[in-house]
């Protein structure tokens, strides 16, 4: 199983103001490389909300002199390559991508992706919620650094593989089948659900 997980941090509650991003790239079901970058918001979207702050520490401060998302854009691009994706809840993230690509003329990523919020879901139907710090808390998957992009992600990898030890699967898509979600698909207008 290969994949990549992603998670994306905000710099305020509008769509598109990315500050952060984690990946982890997981190949033969083990976890080989973790990466975050920090990045400028795109304009006009360059401003920090104050609950965004105090959930994921990152101010304005921190990214002054990083370089703007779409100038960041690229490497993670080249990371993920073209592996699958996988983020817990991954209409956060994806949405997110899509509208900072939008938002800085940039083509948005034709990803398949999956949630493993939705996978936990189908597959640990007892858990009291389905948080990433819960899961990973209950399931003894180290989460460190909550709501720091590549911890989230790193702990999402690990989430996905484990579910997909539990639902014998052996691919990201047969892992969505055994949730009856299938993989959706990111475009520039939105995301295509497909079942």
């Amino acid at each position: 199983m290969s994949f990549a997980a992603i998670d994306v941090e905000t710099a305020n509650a509008k769509r598109g103001s990315i500050c952060s991003i984690g990946v982890a790239v997981v190949r033969d079901g083990v976890r080989v490389g973790t990466r975050e970058w920090l990045c400028r918001p795109p304009a006009p979207l360059d401003y920090f909300g104050q609950m965004q702050m105090y959930i994921h520490k990152i101010t304005p401060g921190m990214v002054a002199a990083e370089p703007t998302f779409a100038q960041r854009w690229p490497e993670v691009l080249r990371e993920v390559g073209d592996l699958p994706v996988v983020a817990h809840n991954a209409a956060f993230d994806m949405d997110n991508i899509r509208q900072a690509c939008n938002i800085s003329g940039m083509p948005v990523p034709e990803w398949k992706f999956g949630c493993t919020r939705e996978w936990s879901k189908a597959h640990l139907a007892d858990m009291p919620n389905h948080r990433l710090k819960t899961i990973t808390r209950l399931l003894g998957i180290t989460l460190q650094n909550h709501h720091q992009a590549d911890a989230d992600a790193a702990a999402a990898a690990e989430l996905t593989v484990l579910l997909a030890g539990f639902a014998g699967a052996r691919t990201l898509p047969e892992l969505a089948e055994t949730t009856g979600t299938g993989l959706c698909q990111m475009t520039a207008s939105g995301i295509e659900r497909r079942r």
